[in-house]
């Protein structure tokens, strides 16, 4: 049986996936940048300011890095894992393919060496400590390399003339670029990460609420069994109070004595859907039927056990279909329809819809409506305006058993006055097929 601690861990290895790939994404746009960016800087170079460089083997190096882009999209473009290792490698082509035209075009008397920062600042952003330190450690041999065996650029250093100083111009192109570059990439990467920091908060709270079902589970769960016993004793008990001549002679105690063991009868039944529903995973408790019977007999068991004064029902689901309902899912619409009745005696609603392959159901009353602070926290645990130990539990369990199913919870209140709860689910979660 899988744990919470193991499904919180499997959700962030793939929350860590899809950022990964998003990374990924964002690292071959800005290789696109690169070479539309190499293309124009050695035309430019060549054109306007007649520098000589070697333009086949620099077209050669370009003619890689467009291969590997290619290759690269084609792999990316769906929603795959990326790993760490992954991006590293990536960004050591990208290391290889500056350093090879810095090779070629002047190497450390290149201004555009500078464009080693650039991979260095990515790496600190996307990859692991080790995996940084390593592009640090390379790009560093990459420099010492280049000033070492590199020809050096023709141009002339002049920098007493400043702007006007070609080398001068370069730099502040590649500074230009540089900060362009990290600003857009460093901004987009951190909404990435974001976004990955607000799901695994959001999959830790959902493993604390599981857990809290669990508990709450195994508790009701012992209460029930505990309660068997009493229960049994005071069924006896009333059976034999029942076979008694003084109580076979009073009409009125024998009326009494039926409606306690129909109560008593009700109790156990209760005492039963608690150890159904705590002790069988869902489909092992499900009951085959179609969507209309299901509401229709929810509503007729559910009107006759409570004591509603006006109960509105509405059915408008108009396609029956065959599907299975179990234990939770009927005590969770019961537990929406119990709280409309507490906030509401005298009228409670309950619309009953599917469309677009979504059953929706609203639950309607009359009475004071939730406060604006119970809308933020709608379905948090202890959170109710009862005043009572264990308040809000109800509508807790409710959105949890909607989010196993694929379905959600959502609560307003009604601009007559009153509160709406809206179910939704989708059909395909409790659909038979016809055979």
């Amino acid at each position: 049986m899988t744990t919470t601690t193991e499904v919180l861990k499997n959700s962030a290895a793939d929350v860590e996936y899809v950022a990964g790939h998003k990374n990924m994404l964002q690292l071959i746009e800005l290789r696109w940048i690169a070479v539309i960016g190499q293309i124009t800087t050695i035309a430019g170079a060549i054109l306007v300011f007649d520098v000589h460089l070697p333009l086949v083997q620099m077209l050669e190096v370009l003619a890689c890095l467009i291969a590997f882009n290619v290759a690269s999209h084609l792999r990316w473009h769906e929603h795959r894992p990326v790993t760490n290792n992954e991006l590293f490698l990536a960004l050591l082509v990208d290391v290889a393919s500056l350093t090879m035209q810095l090779y070629l075009s002047g190497g450390t008397t290149n201004p555009f060496a500078f464009l080693y920062l650039l991979q260095v600042i990515l790496s600190a952003v996307l990859l692991e400590a080790w995996s940084t330190w390593t592009i640090v450690g390379i790009t560093l041999a990459c420099l010492a390399g280049l000033s070492v065996f590199a020809k050096p650029l023709p141009l002339p250093f002049d920098h007493a003339r400043g702007i006007s100083s070609l080398y001068v111009q370069g730099m502040l192109i590649c500074f230009a670029l540089n900060a362009a570059l990290l600003v857009v990439f460093i901004s987009r990467i951190s909404t990435t990460l974001r976004g990955k920091a607000a799901q695994l908060a959001d999959l830790r709270q959902r493993a604390a609420e599981e857990e809290h079902i669990v508990r709450m589970g195994l508790l009701a769960s012992g209460a029930a069994h505990e309660l068997g016993t009493p229960l049994a004793t005071l069924s006896v008990i009333l059976g034999d109070w029942k076979r008694m001549r003084e109580f076979k002679q009073n009409p009125d105690l024998i009326e009494e004595i039926d409606e306690m063991q129909a109560q008593l009868k009700r109790c156990k039944a209760i005492v039963s859907g608690i150890l159904l529903s705590a002790g069988e995973a869902r489909g092992e408790s499900a009951v085959r039927t179609t969507i209309r019977t299901f509401m229709d007999e929810l509503v007729e068991e559910w009107q006759g056990s409570r004591p509603v004064r006006e109960f509105s029902y509405v059915n408008r689901i108009k396609q029956d279909m065959p599907v299975a309902f179990d234990s939770a899912l009927k005590q969770m619409i019961d537990n929406v329809l119990d709280n409309a009745l507490e906030a509401s005696p005298d009228w409670v609603g309950l619309e009953a819809s599917a469309e677009h392959g979504t059953l929706l159901l609203s639950v309607l009353d009359r009475g004071p409506g939730f406060a604006p602070g119970m809308l933020t926290q709608f379905g948090k645990p202890y959170q109710s305006t009862k005043g009572r130990p264990g308040g809000g539990l109800g509508l807790f369990l409710v959105v949890n058993v909607a989010r196993t199913l694929g379905g959600t919870v959502s609560a307003a209140n009604r601009p007559g006055g009153g509160a709406e709860v809206r179910l939704t689910l989708p059909l395909q979660a409790i659909a038979l097929d016809k055979d």
